[in-house]
């Protein structure tokens, strides 16, 4: 399995960005992809996931970020509106095999390389 995120950079507080992530894997519509972040000097953070059976997201991000899958090109997205400084950090896409909506990094194997978003005020 294999992830390589793409989108990130810097955006004003307010505004939006949008992230991908490129997924390979034999078995994208049985699996559960997420995003998490990590901000510097914190502990990575579950934002999102998204599977078959539905979505969740962290009330961090709850009403602000949408999580969305392309089953055609094996896809996953990362809508984020309203963003805050606080939302700076950098993110990384993860699929895990299963469609269980977990939200802890210790059960995702596969990981992207993550993209830095900086949220200026």
């Amino acid at each position: 399995v294999q992830l390589q995120a793409s989108g990130g950079g810097l955006v004003q507080a307010g505004g939006s960005m949008r992230l991908s992530c490129a997924v390979t894997t034999r078995t994208f519509s049985t699996s559960a992809l997420a995003w998490f972040r990590q901000a510097l000097g914190k502990e990575r953070e579950f934002v999102a996931v998204i599977s078959r059976i539905g979505r969740d997201y962290a009330d961090s991000v709850k009403g602000r970020f949408t999580i969305s899958r392309d089953v055609i090109n094996e896809a996953v997205s990362l809508q984020m509106s309203g963003v805050k400084p606080e939302d700076t950090a950098v993110y990384y896409c993860a699929a895990r095999d299963g469609y269980t909506l977990l939200s802890t990094a210790k059960n995702y194997p596969y990981w992207g390389q993550g993209t830095q978003v900086t949220v200026s005020s």
